[in-house]
């Protein structure tokens, strides 16, 4: 009887956790099939989704948000760069402007950046979380500010990056 008990509140409590996580979970699913090293990085853009690989056919499933229509990109990269709170400009390419510290609300970059060595592209935070789930970008990678966070503690300086369709 306490062993049920104890159960049926152990079962009560995942429930609980799992309804209060939403579409921000952070989930452990099977990988099969791929060759990718434990401690990479796969994005699927098809759909919007990013995988830490963890090893022995298992990864950590994060959504995010990806690049536009005609903006999206697709090849391997590496992390070249880590910051945390970084401070953002518009590049020049998209016609500049000021510098916007890190930790500010109008900082799209959210509260860490993964900074990639292909073109100007990172896997970065979100003061936008609505946005997640969608073809939001100009070709960045955005996460759940409490996602990068947890990510960015996982990923070593030069992880190896697979954006895929």
């Amino acid at each position: 009887m306490i062993l049920r008990r104890h159960l049926l509140r152990l079962v009560a409590t995942a429930l609980a956790l799992v309804a209060t996580r939403g579409a921000q979970a952070r989930d452990i699913v099977p990988l099969a099939g791929y060759n990718y090293a434990a401690g990479s990085i796969v994005i699927s853009t098809r759909s919007r989704e990013l995988y830490y690989v963890l090893g022995r056919g298992h990864a950590i499933r994060y959504p995010v948000g990806v690049g536009k229509a005609g903006m999206a990109w697709h090849g391997r990269a590496f992390v070249a760069l880590k910051k945390l709170r970084p401070a953002w400009s518009m590049p020049p390419e998209f016609g500049g402007g000021p510098l916007i510290p890190g930790g500010s609300p109008q900082n799209p970059m959210g509260a860490a950046v993964l900074g990639l060595d292909h073109g100007n592209y990172a896997i970065h935070g979100t003061n936008d979380p609505s946005s997640i789930g969608g073809y939001v970008s100009h070709g960045c990678i955005r996460m759940h500010n409490e996602d990068i966070l947890d990510l960015y503690r996982r990923v070593p300086m030069g992880a190896d990056v697979y954006v895929i369709q």
